[in-house]
Parts: structure tokens; C-alpha cells; sequence
């Protein structure tokens, strides 16, 4: 019996071909202790052995990966790698080809969110295609946040300033912690089945690394990249990046900037309506003296024009009043539209849930949901009182319900 075998480039091309087909080979985090250590300066290679107490693997990086090192690594060192891991076929050797190195501890966020942060993009979630432009007039703006930290209140005021012709859902979630991640993809499904809602704005104020942990969650990225209403994700401070900013529809650097990427500003809207309106006005007027201009021409060049021809002086009289006709129609057809839109504006502004809050009147909320019937209390529930500076945590001791 004839034995096919193979030579050793083959086996090693194959094995190698095994270790990269695994997708999850190809962007894997690892942690351990480097030895061996070795700086090919001639190249700009770097050479080591990554160890814990029980293995150990060799590893390369190569220069144009070096290069963008923030530290200088050593024998010793603990550091977190994220790379690929192949086969060297000339002598056979499994390794590891790093992309980038971190000291451990603080490194190992940094690790994870690069390793989410890949695999997420090679599945084409990050794509530019994907993006979906804001509603130009947003008439429900669903805020998903913590409701105790800053940036509620900046969203609030920023959103009541530009644009109070929306109505503002208050969502409250945790945006740290272990409840954090479970709370915000919670609330993101209830947003999506209410319907009704233009835009969400999903984020949080400033914070360490740690803090903002949550929103690089893998889980909740998918939950934003599903979502059937275009998102915003606002997390930390204009340095700050997150996973969330790069599956949402749209990033925004802080909080209050994307309040006021999500809703257009009112007295911009009004000055560009008076723009047209003198625009308008300004042809208008222009093409009746253009007219005016060419009929005097025309009489001009008549062999026997007579000025005090009844015919002549008819017409005249009827080209003044139709240009004055036309004017006082469009002065009339701009102010009633003008008139209209602030009408308008009053009357949503009236309805606004955060105008009756200024008022006086106070929103109840059990369990996060609006409460607009006594039906819904029992003795013994507890309600949130939400009012315009604050809120307070009651209890139902009585419930009486009108005939």
C-alpha cells in the first residue's frame, strides 16, 4: 500500500491554515508575563515570551505595530496583548503576532474594548451606510439616562429652550455598575415597542474608565445597532470614545450637544422664515418694476403715443393697483403664516410636560411608568412626584376614586 505523505512545508501550510481560519484567533486579548525580551533594532521587530505560571508562548510584534507603543516594555513586565494568533512555517513554531500591548490593570479595559470594538467592526457595524439622519422636527425625543446625574438637567434645559414643541420621555437607568448594561438594554426595548418616538439620546456625563465601562458593553451595542429609531449616543466628555458612538446612528461629543443635534433651534427657524418673507417680497417687487419699466418702453416707442390717452392712462392705473394688490397679498399670506406657526408653537409649548411642571403640577411615576388614573394606585404602592426642581418618594395611603 502506497503511503501519500507530506513534506514538512505542507503539514506546517496546513496547520497554519487552521489557526487562521479560526475567526476567534484573529482578534484575541491575552494577558501575562513578558521574558525573553528582545528589541531587534535593525528592523524594529520586537521578540518575547509571554508566560504565566502554567505556559508560555513566544510572540512578535512587528515595527509598524512598535512603533505606536505608549511604553517602553521590559522582562517582567505584566501586560495585556491583543493580536492574532499563526504559525511561523519555517520552523514550524505556533505564536502569537501582537498589534498592540498594554500594562496590565488599566490595560485590561483597554484591551477588551479593542477586542469588541474589532470584531464588531468586522461584522460591518460600524459602517458609514448604516448611519441614519436625525428627524429634522422631532415631535417625541426619548432621553435614556441617569435621572440624578447633570446631564439630565442640561438635556432638559437645552431641549426645552430650542425646541419645546417636542415631548421630552424621561427614561431613567443606571449608566454604571453591574445594573447598568441589563437596565439600559431594558429600556431600549421599551422605547422601541411604545412607537410614536423620532429620536432616542442615550448617554451619560463624564467619568473614569471604569465608569464608562458600560458602554462598551458588546450586548448593548448590538441593542443600539438594532434600533428601529435613529439613536445618538452621548457618553463622558468630547475625548471620551465608546462602543455605543460608533453602532449609533449618530455621535455626540457631550450630552447637552446632542440635545441640541436632536432638536432644531426655534428662533433660528423664525429668523430664516423672515428671511424668505423678505426675500419673496424683494422679486416680487423687483419683477413688478421690471414690468413697469418694459411697458414704459413699449409707450415710448409708440410713433403717436398721446400721455393723455384714457387708454394708456387706464392701464397704468391698473398696473399700479395690481402691484400694490400683489404686495398687500403676500404682506397678508406671510403674516397669517407667521401668525399660524407661533400659534402653534404657543399651543405645544402649553402642552409641554415640562411646562406644567413650572407651573405647580408634579408627574407621578410607578415604576417608571406614568401614572394618569387613581385606578392605578393601591394602598401601600410607591410613587415617584416628580416636580420642576427636584423629586420626592411617596407612599399611597388612601385611594379614592370619583363616581
Amino acid at each position: 500500500m502506497e503511503i501519500r505523505a507530506l513534506s514538512v512545508k505542507q503539514l506546517n501550510f496546513y496547520v497554519k491554515s487552521l489557526l487562521e481560519g479560526d475567526v476567534r484567533l484573529q482578534s484575541v486579548a491575552v494577558t501575562g508575563e513578558l521574558s525573553n525580551f528582545k528589541n531587534h533594532f535593525a528592523s524594529g521587530h520586537l521578540y518575547f515570551t509571554l508566560k504565566d505560571a502554567d505556559a508560555a508562548i513566544r510572540g512578535v510584534m512587528f515595527r509598524s505595530y512598535a512603533a505606536h507603543l505608549s511604553f517602553r516594555p521590559k522582562d517582567g513586565d505584566q501586560v495585556v496583548l491583543i493580536g492574532r494568533v499563526s504559525l511561523y512555517e519555517k520552523d514550524g513554531q505556533y505564536q502569537f503576532y501582537a498589534e498592540q500591548m498594554l500594562p496590565a490593570g488599566a490595560g485590561v479595559l483597554a484591551a477588551r474594548f479593542e477586542q469588541v470594538k474589532a470584531k464588531l467592526e468586522a461584522e460591518g457595524l460600524f459602517r458609514q451606510e448604516r448611519k441614519r439622519p436625525l428627524v429634522k422636527f422631532p415631535k417625541r425625543i426619548a432621553v435614556i439616562t441617569s435621572d440624578t446625574g447633570a446631564a439630565i438637567r442640561d438635556v432638559l434645559n437645552i431641549l426645552g429652550r430650542r425646541w419645546p414643541l417636542a415631548e421630552i420621555l424621561l427614561c431613567p437607568v443606571a449608566v454604571q455598575g453591574e445594573q447598568a448594561v441589563p437596565e439600559m438594554i431594558a429600556m431600549l426595548d421599551r422605547v422601541y415597542a411604545l412607537g410614536g418616538v423620532d429620536v432616542i439620546i442615550l448617554g451619560r456625563g463624564g467619568g473614569s474608565a471604569e465608569d464608562l465601562a458600560a458602554f462598551n458593553d458588546e450586548n448593548l451595542a448590538r441593542k443600539i445597532a438594532a434600533s428601529p429609531i435613529p439613536t445618538v449616543s452621548a457618553v463622558g466628555h468630547e475625548t471620551d470614545f465608546s462602543i455605543s458612538d460608533f453602532v449609533a446612528d449618530l455621535r455626540a461629543p457631550t450630552p447637552s450637544a446632542a440635545a441640541e443635534l436632536a432638536a432644531p433651534d426655534r428662533a433660528e427657524l423664525s429668523a430664516q422664515l423672515r428671511t424668505a418673507e423678505n426675500t419673496m417680497k424683494n422679486l416680487l417687487v423687483s419683477r413688478l418694476r421690471y414690468s413697469a419699466a418694459r411697458l414704459d418702453h413699449l409707450l415710448d416707442s409708440l410713433p403717436l403715443r398721446d400721455p393723455e390717452s384714457a387708454l394708456i392712462a387706464s392701464r397704468l392705473q391698473t398696473l399700479d393697483r395690481a402691484e400694490e394688490r400683489a404686495a398687500n397679498a403676500l404682506r397678508q399670506t406671510v403674516a397669517a403664516k407667521e401668525t399660524r406657526f407661533f400659534a402653534l408653537a404657543a399651543q405645544l409649548d402649553a402642552l409641554s410636560p415640562l411646562k406644567m411642571l413650572t407651573r405647580g403640577y408634579a408627574a407621578t411615576t410607578k415604576e417608571g411608568k406614568i401614572v394618569t388614573s387613581a385606578a392605578q394606585l393601591q394602598p401601600g404602592d410607591r410613587v415617584r412626584l416628580q416636580y420642576r426642581d427636584g423629586d420626592a418618594i411617596c407612599a399611597v395611603e388612601e385611594r379614592k376614586i370619583k363616581a
